[in-house]
């Protein structure tokens, strides 16, 4: 397989995995507020009820967790490309 066709291969497999990590990071870490502030909600930005630490922190928590998510499903997905065909997704 080309590269160019393994690109283009890759390319609707890497919108659904990033779907995917949305999907899964969103529901980590509606878990991890809910168990470490108590809260059912996250804090929107534009909570006039909330002071800035909890919104910064909150918006911090989920950048984390959205990041290392969407790193995991990105390299599984990669591993599994290779794995099916033999060359590294580029």
């Amino acid at each position: 397989m080309s590269k160019a066709i393994g690109r283009v291969a890759y390319k609707p497999v890497g919108v659904l995995l990033g779907i995917a990590a949305g999907t899964v990071a969103g529901a980590v870490f509606r878990q991890i507020w809910k168990l470490t502030a108590g809260d059912g909600e996250a804090p929107d930005a534009t909570d006039e009820d909330r002071g800035w630490g909890e919104i910064l922190a909150a918006a911090a928590l989920q950048g984390a967790i959205f990041a290392v998510v969407r790193a995991a499903v990105d390299r599984g997905g990669a591993v599994g490309v290779r794995r099916l065909t033999g060359r590294w997704p580029e």
